[in-house]
């Protein structure tokens, strides 16, 4: 009979024994595979926000703008940008600003932009939720929340002074993209009036480029070695700030963590492993009499731990990839996310959270099982591997 049958065999005749090991591997099974997608998540949601609405896939700007973002330290003139993967680019001229209703004033950032060319760069155009998105200069379009801040309505006028320049700008459209930055913080004009508002011969603070998911910091990089000294590009994940050192950080956090649980529950089937083991001292002196190594009966008992171990993997698969597949397509996480963002409005994250499914959190999970054979085979093993089968089979 071979090692895998004899395994199986004595799995099943424990079954309350084995009911309960499989108990321990299916909860960290599934705890490992949400954890695991729920960062992913995370991390996916704060790209979007941040290529797609905040920031932007890749963005261009002179060395000394990235250290000190003062409109002086703009382009005068736009660089040319040569890289195969780059598939459109627009400036944009961001500088500080009063902001004046009639009612409120407020400072923030105002970003100048080319009303076409955020079209094809970024999602704020498309999400304008009352009236419409820019069509020329003198107008400016706000995020939902800073207007109700303001108290201005679209159809209104809006003031905008930057100490050197102001100008009168009528309000033609709301944003409501559900991302904290642009709701609370987003203010729109044309490129022209940004020009106007910055007082100098700048004609843009940056170039914001738009490249294929996955490949801004490549394309970054690439850039860097190519662009004239003085320019540097940065990739998304450069542009997030402190939001990245705190996804980071989560991530240094919650992957010992789950290395700890997957411990935890490998040792839980191994010290029941070993307790078996000892109670069937006698069983494995008899086989080993009839011919079978101690290497051979040691390797059993680890055989053993890992279909114990095996069957609440599979369960637990089962369970978190189930628990994965509704959290990715229904937005459970929405309340808590739409808190965040009023808490922390500047952090651009977004109203909305999804979990990741990836194949891979499975390979993770079932590290468990190699834990518990590994840990049986050395422990419970070496009680195999010491038996003096003539002690047992005279009953002493």
């Amino acid at each position: 009979m071979s090692l895998l049958r004899l395994a199986w065999r004595n799995v099943l005749r424990q079954r309350r024994r084995t009911t309960l090991l499989s108990l321990v591997v299916i909860y960290v099974t599934v705890a490992v595979l949400f954890l695991f997608g729920f960062l992913d998540g995370y991390g996916e949601s704060l790209v979007e926000a941040y290529a797609e609405y905040v920031e932007a896939p890749v963005v261009v700007a002179r060395e000394v703008w990235w250290q000190d973002p003062d409109p002086e330290n703009g382009f005068r003139e736009l660089p040319a940008v040569a890289h195969p993967l780059v598939q459109a680019a627009t400036p944009r001229l961001s500088l500080y600003a009063l902001l004046r209703s009639p009612y409120r004033m407020q400072g923030g950032v105002v970003l100048g932009v080319d009303p076409q060319g955020e079209k094809v760069l970024s999602r704020v155009p498309f999400r304008v939720g009352e009236g419409r998105w820019l069509q020329g200069p003198g107008e400016v379009v706000l995020g939902h929340r800073l207007a109700e801040r303001l108290d201005v309505r679209v159809g209104e006028r809006l003031v905008v002074e930057t100490g050197k320049e102001a100008l009168g700008l009528l309000v033609v459209g709301l944003v409501r993209a559900g991302v904290g930055n642009v709701d609370f913080g987003g203010v729109y004009l044309h490129l022209e009036d940004a020009q106007r508002l910055s007082g100098r011969e700048i004609v843009a603070t940056h170039l914001a480029l738009k490249v294929p998911r996955g490949k801004e910091e490549g394309v970054a990089k690439a850039l860097n070695q190519a662009l004239p000294e003085g320019l540097r590009a940065r990739g998304v994940w450069e542009l997030m700030g402190p939001i990245r050192a705190d996804y980071e950080a989560s991530r240094l956090f919650y992957v010992p963590l789950l290395s700890l649980f997957m411990l935890l529950a490998a040792i839980a089937v191994v010290s029941t492993t070993y307790v078996s083991v000892r109670e069937r001292l006698r069983e494995f002196a008899v086989a080993e009499s009839l011919g079978l190594s101690p290497f051979r009966l040691a390797a059993q008992v680890a055989l053993e731990a890992a279909l114990a171990s095996g069957l609440g993997l599979l369960l637990g698969l089962l369970l978190g990839y189930a628990l994965l597949w509704y959290t990715s397509t229904h937005d459970v996480f929405g309340p808590l996310m739409r808190l965040s963002v009023e808490l922390l409005p500047e952090s651009g994250l977004s109203e909305h959270l999804y979990t990741a499914l990836r194949p891979v959190y499975a390979l993770y999970a079932a590290m468990v099982v190699g834990l518990s054979a590994l840990l049986a085979l050395l422990f419970p093993g070496r009680l195999v591997l010491a038996l003096e089968p003539t002690r047992y089979l005279k009953g002493e």
